[in-house]
C-alpha cells in the first residue's frame, strides 16, 4: 500500500500541472495487478504520460482537486469497464466527469473503452449487472445517480475492445498502444512486452550522446544478432523524441534486409522524409538518387534524431543521411555487427563506437522467468533449474527469450532435459542452442517455422495460412504457438516477422535435413541451386517449396521436369513459363506466384486442382489465352491476384470458383469491365481493382456479395458511376475510392450501410 500511495502522491504533483495525456479508469480489484497494469506500463514505455488513479485510496465524497486536474489536462480516456466497475461511486464519478469533458471538447478529446470480461450490452444498461449497482446507489446518491446512467449508456455506445476470458491480454494491450499512438502522431517505438530494463548502457548512451551539447553525433551500437542492440535504440529513441526532438525525429527498422534492393532504399527514405518532413514530400521521391537529394535538403535547416538499425554496410548510412552537413545538435544512431561500421571518413560530426554488452546473470534471470513464469522470479521449486539453465544459455537475450517461452507451462522433466542439451552445446554455438526451442515444436509447428524461415519472412499472413490451411497444418494455432514461443511476430502490416539468427536457424536446419544435398532438401530459395536442382532427372519426393526469382535469362520448366516434383505445394517463378504437355502431371501444388514477361502461354492440359493461391503479373496474356485453364478445375481457389495483365479486358471466367474470398485487379491497363458472374463469388471478403486506368463498368451483381468487407476501385479514374446494387452490402467496412470521381460516385456512396471513406 505504501508503494500506491507514493505513486499516487506524484500522480498528484503531476496531476496540478497539467502533465497527462492518457487518464485509465478503473476498478482496482478487479483489474489493477493485471490488465491495467500491463496496459499502464506498456503505455508509458512508448512515452505517453498516464494517470492511473486507485480509488481505494480516496476519502470522502467529492472528486479532489489532482483528479479533476488529471481529468481535465488528459485528451484520452480508457476507462476499463469489468464486473465491479458500476459498484464503485468513485468510478462512476470519474465515467461522468470524462464524459462532460468530452462534450466540452469539440472532438479534441476522446473515450477509449475497454470491455474486461463483460459486453458493452452490461455498460449500456440493458442487463442486471450496471442497472442493479445503479438501483443501489440511487439510494444513497439520488442527485447523482442519472448523470452516472447517462455517462454509461453514452460511453457503452462507443467501439472499443472486448477482453475475453480465453483472449490473450498482452495483443489487447498491444492493439490499445498501437491505436493511440496513431491517433496522437506520436512516433514512439512500442517495446518488447518482457522488456527488462538496460538501464546502464540506456545511461551511458544518452551521456554520450548528451543532447546539451551544438555538435553533431553518431553512435554506433555493435554486437552479434540477438544480443539487444535493437531493443536499447529504442528506448533511448522513445526517451530523446519525446523530450527533445519532436517530430523530427525517425526509426528505420531493418536496414540491412530493406536496402537489398533499389526499391527497398526508396522505401526508407521516404519513410525518413514522411517522418521529419510529411508524406506528401516523401511522395516526390521516385528513385533513390532523387531521394538522397531530397533527404539533404530536409535535414539541412532542423536538428533531428535518426536511427538506423541493422546497419551492414557502408552505403546504407550514405543513402539515407547522404553526404550533407547536419544541422547543430543532430543525433545518429545505428545498430550493426560490424563495429568498423562506419568509418571515420565522411561523415560531418563525432562519431563514437559503443558495444553491447551480454546480458549480466540477474537481468537474464529476471527475462527467463518473464517468459517461462510470467513474472521476474522463478518457482520455488524451480529456482534452482532456472539458474542453471539460465547459466547455460548465456547472457544473449533472444536465446534466453526463445528457450525461456518453450518451458512454459512443461513438466520439470522437459527441463531437465532441455538442460541436459544445452550443457552438450557450447556457449559460442548460438543456433545450436536455439535449435533446442525449434526441437520442442511438432511436426505442422516445425513446417510452419521453416516456411516462414526460408520464404515468408516480412511478407503479409494471409496467403500463406491459406496455403497451410490446405495442407492441414492448422496455421492458426501453431501460428499462435510460434508466437508464444518468441519465434516469430506478426506485425502492425499483418506481416510475419522473425529474428535473422532465427532465420539462419530455420535454413540451417533445412540443409542439415538433406545432409548437405540439394536434390533432399525440403525447400530451396536460392535461383541457381534450384534451377540445377530441377533440370536433373531423378524424382524430388523431398522437395516442397521453390522460389526461382532473380534470374537475369528467361527459363523454361518442362512438364517431365514439373512430374519429378510430386510433393510440390509453393512455387514463385520469376521471368520463366511451362513447356510441353502436363496431361499425366498429379500436382499438390497450392500457391503458384508467377510472373512471365514477354512469354506466351506455352504448356498444354497443364491443371491446378488442389490450387487456393493463384498469383499471375507481368505477362501479355489475352482474354481467350490457355492460361486461364490453370483454374478451369481449381475448385478450392480462395485467393487469385491478377497484376499488370496488360492484355485483359475483362476477368476470366472464374464463375466455378464459388469458394474464392479475395479477387485482386492491379495495374491492368486495358482491363475495361468485369463480368456479372462476379456475383455468384458468394464467399467474397475482398475485392479490389486498382489503378485500372480503363476500367469504367461494375456491374449491377456486385450488390449480391453479401459478405463483402473490403472493396478498393482506387486509381480507376474512368469509373464515374456505381450500381445502385451496391447499397445491398451490408458486410462492408471498408470501401476505397481514393483516384476515381468520387464525387459523381456520392449518389451510390449514400447508400451504403456501414462503408466508410
Amino acid at each position: 500500500m505504501a508503494d500506491s500511495e507514493a505513486g499516487t502522491s506524484r500522480d498528484a504533483a503531476r496531476a496540478s500541472a497539467g502533465e497527462y495525456q492518457v487518464f485509465l479508469s478503473f476498478r482496482g480489484p478487479d483489474t489493477r495487478n493485471g490488465f491495467t497494469d500491463f496496459l499502464y506500463r506498456d503505455l508509458e514505455n512508448v512515452g505517453f504520460r498516464v494517470f492511473r488513479d486507485d480509488e481505494e485510496l480516496r476519502v470522502g465524497d467529492v472528486i479532489g482537486e489532482s483528479l479533476l486536474c488529471a481529468i481535465n489536462s488528459s485528451i484520452i480516456y480508457i476507462p476499463i469497464f469489468s464486473v465491479t466497475y458500476a459498484d464503485s461511486k468513485w468510478c462512476l464519478r470519474e465515467l461522468a466527469n470524462i464524459v462532460e469533458n468530452v462534450s466540452k471538447s469539440e472532438g479534441q478529446k476522446r473515450v477509449l473503452p475497454i470491455f474486461f470480461h463483460i459486453e458493452p450490452e452490461d455498460v449500456k444498461l440493458k442487463t442486471p449487472l450496471y442497472s442493479d449497482a445503479l438501483s443501489r446507489h440511487a439510494m444513497k446518491f439520488p442527485d447523482e445517480v442519472q448523470a452516472w446512467r447517462a455517462a454509461l449508456e453514452e460511453v457503452g455506445k462507443i467501439k472499443g475492445w472486448n477482453v475475453k476470458e480465453d483472449q490473450s491480454q498482452a495483443k489487447i494491450v498491444n492493439s490499445v498502444v498501437r491505436e493511440l499512438l496513431e491517433k496522437m502522431d506520436i512516433k514512439q517505438k512500442i517495446l518488447p512486452r518482457h522488456l527488462v530494463r538496460h538501464h546502464a548502457q540506456v545511461k551511458r548512451l544518452i551521456e554520450s550522446l548528451d543532447i546539451n551539447q551544438s555538435d553533431v553525433r553518431l553512435i554506433a551500437i555493435y554486437g552479434m544478432g540477438g544480443i539487444g542492440k535493437t531493443t536499447v535504440a529504442q528506448v533511448v529513441f522513445n526517451q530523446l523524441s519525446s523530450s527533445h526532438f519532436g517530430s523530427h525525429c525517425s526509426f528505420l527498422e531493418d536496414v540491412r534486409e530493406s536496402s537489398s534492393t533499389k526499391e527497398g532504399i526508396v522505401r526508407l527514405q521516404k519513410k525518413l522524409l514522411s517522418d521529419i518532413v510529411g508524406s506528401r514530400f516523401a511522395e516526390q521521391v521516385k528513385d533513390w538518387e532523387q531521394g538522397m537529394k531530397r533527404i539533404g535538403e530536409a535535414l539541412s535547416n532542423k536538428a533531428v534524431l535518426v536511427v538506423l538499425d541493422d546497419v551492414a554496410d557502408e552505403p546504407h548510412i550514405e543513402s539515407l543521411i547522404g553526404n550533407c552537413s547536419l544541422p547543430s545538435g543532430s543525433r545518429i544512431i545505428i545498430t550493426t555487427r560490424d563495429k568498423t561500421i562506419p568509418s571515420d571518413e565522411g561523415f560531418n560530426g563525432e562519431i563514437q563506437r559503443y558495444e553491447m554488452p551480454e546480458m549480466d546473470a540477474p537481468l537474464a534471470l529476471q527475462l527467463f522467468c518473464r517468459h517461462a513464469f510470467g513474472k521476474n522470479f522463478p518457482r520455488d521449486d524451480y529456482c534452482s533449474l532456472s539458474n542453471e539453465i539460465v547459466s547455460s544459455i548465456g547472457g544473449l537475450p533472444l536465446a534466453v527469450e526463445v528457450i525461456g517461452s518453450s518451458l512454459k507451462r512443461r513438466d520439470k522433466a522437459v527441463w531437465e532435459e532441455t538442460l541436459v542439451n544445452l550443457k552438450k552445446v557450447p556457449k559460442e554455438k548460438i543456433l545450436k542452442r536455439l535449435k533446442i526451442s525449434y526441437d520442442g515444436l511438432d511436426k505442422n509447428q516445425k513446417q510452419i517455422f521453416l516456411d516462414i524461415a526460408c520464404f515468408f519472412f516480412n511478407e503479409k499472413k494471409t496467403n500463406p495460412i491459406y496455403m497451410w490451411a490446405s495442407c492441414q497444418f492448422n496455421p492458426l494455432g501453431e501460428i499462435e504457438v510460434l508466437i508464444e514461443r518468441c519465434l516469430i511476430k506478426i506485425l502492425d502490416n499483418d506481416k510475419f516477422w522473425m529474428h535473422d539468427q532465427l532465420i539462419a536457424l530455420g535454413r540451417e536446419i533445412v540443409h542439415e535435413d538433406s545432409l548437405d544435398e540439394f536434390g533432399k532438401q525440403s525447400r530451396l530459395w536460392i535461383a541457381e541451386e534450384a534451377i540445377e536442382i530441377i533440370r536433373t532427372e531423378e524424382r524430388k519426393d523431398k522437395v516442397q517449396a521453390v522460389d526461382i526469382d532473380g534470374l537475369d535469362d528467361s527459363i523454361e520448366i518442362t512438364n517431365q521436369e514439373f512430374e519429378r516434383l510430386q510433393k510440390l505445394r509453393f512455387l514463385k517463378l520469376r521471368n520463366g513459363t511451362f513447356v510441353g504437355d502436363f496431361a499425366k502431371c498429379c500436382s499438390k501444388l497450392r500457391w503458384i506466384s508467377w510472373r512471365c514477361p514477354r512469354q506466351d502461354f506455352r504448356p498444354d492440359n497443364m491443371y491446378l486442382d488442389h490450387l487456393v493461391v493463384f498469383e499471375l503479373g507481368a505477362n501479355g496474356f489475352t482474354d481467350d489465352s490457355k492460361a486461364w485453364n490453370l483454374i478451369e478445375r481449381a475448385k478450392n481457389l480462395k485467393v487469385i491476384s491478377l497484376t499488370e495483365c496488360a492484355g485483359i479486358t475483362t476477368i476470366p471466367d472464374f464463375s466455378k470458383c464459388l469458394r474464392l474470398e479475395r479477387l485482386t485487379l492491379a495495374r491492368c491497363s486495358s482491363l475495361e469491365r468485369i463480368e456479372s458472374f462476379i456475383g455468384d463469388l458468394q464467399s467474397l471478403i475482398e475485392l479490389k481493382i486498382e489503378d485500372c486506368r480503363n476500367f469504367m463498368d461494375l456491374p449491377k451483381e456486385v450488390g449480391k456479395l453479401v459478405k463483402l468487407e473490403h472493396f478498393s476501385l482506387s486509381g480507376c479514374e474512368k469509373l464515374i458511376e456505381l450500381p445502385g446494387s451496391i447499397g445491398n452490402l451490408i458486410s462492408l467496412t471498408e470501401l476505397d475510392l481514393s483516384g476515381t470521381h468520387a464525387a459523381k460516385l456520392s449518389n451510390s456512396i449514400g447508400k451504403l450501410k456501414s462503408a466508410y471513406l
